[in-house]
């Protein structure tokens, strides 16, 4: 597949239909500057500081902003927290529409029509085919993504963690967890890993 990618985009430069640079721009922004590395930190500033998830609850497009991540997609958003006895699912029943600012590209099962007509209905049957089972008595709400206004879930922070980093945090989060199908990471999990290539997120101005 790689092969004929390669192949493909060689044409279409040498008929001039696409611009190789601008090309390398776009690969570079999804690798490094557009995805769920850009959520993980924001959760993670949202579990180390009170301040900033009173104001990532009240209003996330601008909390969000202030430590760089906006732009296409993520102009309006909206934060929602786990806690104890309740749970959020996001979905787009319509689409796929989806905060790539911070998630970056949503993933195949996001857009797919099983997931968007079961997840209204049997939102405990979904988590169970992700793996997740909840405390009994817990509640579960599913939000539905539109173009006007997409979502981010803040899962709960796990136990065993005070005194981590915010980078070290931030591995512990996961782009399911930020969708609802997943939960943060336990620090002992062996898939958590730090951050490649992670810069700090920049304190916010308030």
């Amino acid at each position: 597949m790689s092969r004929r990618v390669r192949a493909l985009e060689s044409v279409l430069s040498a008929k001039g239909y696409i611009d190789p640079a601008a090309l390398d721009v776009l690969i570079d922004t999804y690798q490094t500057r557009i995805g769920p590395r850009n959520g993980a930190r924001v959760v993670a500033r949202a579990w180390v500081d009170s301040s900033y998830r009173d104001w990532l609850l009240r209003d996330a497009t601008a909390a969000i902003g202030a430590l760089g991540y906006s732009g296409r997609q993520g102009e309006h958003m909206l934060a929602v927290a786990n806690g104890p006895g309740q749970h959020h699912l996001v979905v787009c029943t319509l689409c796929s529409c989806y905060p790539w600012p911070v998630l970056g590209l949503p993933p195949t099962w996001y857009k797919s029509a099983p997931y968007r007509a079961r997840v209204v209905k049997d939102p405990h049957g979904v988590l169970a085919d992700f793996g997740v089972t909840l405390p009994a008595g817990t509640a579960v709400r599913v939000w539905d993504s539109t173009a006007e206004l997409r979502y981010l879930v803040i899962p709960e922070r796990p136990a065993g963690t005070d005194g981590w980093s915010e980078e070290r945090l931030a591995t512990l989060v996961s782009r399911d967890s930020m969708i609802g199908t997943g939960l943060a990471l336990a620090p002992t999990d062996p898939t958590a890993a730090p951050t490649p290539a992670a810069a700090p997120a920049p304190a916010p101005a308030r």
